[in-house]
């Protein structure tokens, strides 16, 4: 388990920057954490880590958005507004899952029963105690 800590958006996209720059083909990145904890700043960092160029935002009206030009295709989900797990069979999960390209899934909780067993799970949390901007990202599986 990897833990950082940030004290900015700039350093939570710079965290997921790195975590980007590490990611292989066939991953599965699942990010978790409460709306307005960062997970689209981290997303952000996390395509520029591949190499992406093209603005990132959360797919609000799909489930999935492909980036292909990076150094490996990034699929991003935001499954928040699933309302059935048929959704995700309905636009071929597993051919994504399970392909050349990097996933990265946001509010996977929702979807759990769908995850592969070695998908890789970040949490991002707040603590106004440490600060307004602070954040605490625990990386957990394969990517540490």
């Amino acid at each position: 388990m990897k833990v950082i800590e940030t004290f900015s958006p700039q350093e939570t996209l710079e965290a997921g920057k790195q975590t980007g720059a590490q990611a292989a083909a066939g991953q599965v990145y699942c990010l978790n954490g409460d709306l307005g904890v960062g997970k689209t700043v981290f997303t952000q960092g996390f395509a520029a880590g591949l190499g992406i160029k093209e603005p990132v935002n959360s797919p609000t009206f799909t489930i999935v958005q492909e980036y292909e030009e990076g150094r490996l295709p990034l699929y991003h989900f935001d499954v928040y507004r699933i309302g059935d797990i048929e959704e995700m069979d309905e636009i071929g999960y597993e051919d994504y899952f399970f392909g050349q390209g990097v996933c990265l899934i946001e509010w996977a909780a929702l979807i759990e029963e769908l995850i592969p067993e070695n998908a890789i799970r970040i949490t991002i949390e707040k603590n106004l105690e440490k600060g307004f901007d602070y954040r605490k990202i625990t990386i957990e599986g394969a990517a540490e």
